[in-house]
């Protein structure tokens, strides 16, 4: 019983690290920018058929090929934020739903169209190693995938806290007055959040290639499953989006191994449910930071 409870918690904190990419995403672009970024999925999607592509066409391992997708995805996201983000700041909340909401389903469409609906999936040398000891089994691109994902929110957190453009960020998203009358151009900051922001979905998906296929709808689940963790671990709040992403990856594991292998959604929403009725600002408290 110990050692199924055990490997429940192991798988659930490897696919929690790809929970914990997407959510960080979200909530930072929520924190700097304020706007609920619907299409956070979509962006996931695309880092996954770039490294199928990559893998496809040029042998690049989907692990290496994260020194292109997030580069890529970058550029997308100042683009998107100079383009179209930042004409709907400051009209209130439904056009900022609906211009995302809106390119959710734009990228969804196009890459149907694109791709069409079948799922593409990569063999790399390790998608069927898995190292064992104890009696536990931990695959091997799941592991890689979650110990770079943590290096990745690692480096997100010293650039925020260690250089000019990332404590802009984070005064911008404490004080936009105070930074705006400080120096701080939020037009630029802006473009740098949302293009962090997607690079982050385009490491997820990076790293999801060599386990996880890749289809016009695959985003779908992690965007859901970002928006819970982003309000478990309070909105705007990065480190309460990574625990949270954590959590739920446990709760998830142990759900599908004890309750049935349908359950794993309905155990995470019993948890926001929960937290909802009993700490409403979310297990990091209520600040952005």
């Amino acid at each position: 019983m110990l050692e199924t409870v055990v490997q429940a918690v192991i798988n659930g904190l490897l696919i929690g690290g790809i929970y914990a990419l997407v959510s960080i995403g979200v909530t930072l672009i929520f924190g700097v920018v304020k706007i609920v970024n619907f299409a956070q999925g979509e962006f996931v999607m695309i880092g996954m058929y770039i490294s199928y592509f990559l893998a496809t066409y040029f042998g690049i391992d989907p692990l290496l090929s994260l020194a292109i997708s997030m580069p890529v995805l970058f550029v997308i996201g100042v683009g998107l934020q100079h383009f179209l983000i930042r004409r709907v700041l400051g009209l209130g909340d439904m056009p900022q739903i609906f211009l995302t909401f809106a390119l959710s389903l734009l990228l969804m469409n196009v890459a149907l169209l694109l791709f069409t609906a079948n799922y593409r999936t990569l063999h790399t040398s390790y998608s069927d190693l898995a190292l064992h000891f104890a009696g536990l089994y931990v695959p091997v691109a799941k592991l890689v995938a979650f110990i770079l994902a943590m290096v990745l929110s690692g480096i997100l957190r010293v650039f925020l806290h260690s250089t000019d453009m990332g404590k802009a960020m984070r005064a911008a998203a404490q004080k936009p007055e105070v930074a705006m009358l400080m120096g701080i151009n939020p037009d630029r900051v802006f473009c740098v959040a949302t293009g962090v922001s997607l690079a982050l979905a385009g490491a997820a998906g990076s790293l999801l290639m060599p386990f996880y296929p890749a289809s016009p709808t695959a985003g779908q689940v992690f965007v859901l499953m970002a928006f819970v963790a982003v309000v478990l671990g309070t909105l705007g709040n990065i480190k309460g989006a990574l625990i949270a992403s954590l959590m739920m990856g446990i709760a998830e594991s142990l759900g599908i191994q004890f309750v049935g292998a349908d359950s794993g959604l309905i155990v995470v929403f019993a948890m926001l449910l929960l937290t909802l009725a009993f700490r409403p600002n979310g297990v990091a408290g209520g600040s952005a930071r």
